[in-house]
């Protein structure tokens, strides 16, 4: 259950961490599990890929 994960995060979390903290956590977890689905569903780029759409952004950014 959701709610029983974010427990036990916090739990882990060190007593003096701040709302910042708590949020960077969320956000990390989120994006891990976006990550995790999108591995399941098949929805990667191959090296090459993902090589061409860096090259594409980084010489858009040149000029």
């Amino acid at each position: 259950m959701l709610k029983d994960d974010v427990k036990h995060m916090l739990d882990k979390l060190p007593a003096d961490c701040s709302i910042e903290d708590i949020q960077y956590t969320l956000y990390v977890r989120s994006k891990i599990e976006k990550g995790q689905k999108d591995i399941e569903e098949g929805n990667l780029l191959t090296q090459d890929e993902v090589k061409a759409r860096l090259d594409k952004w980084l010489n858009k950014n040149k000029q």
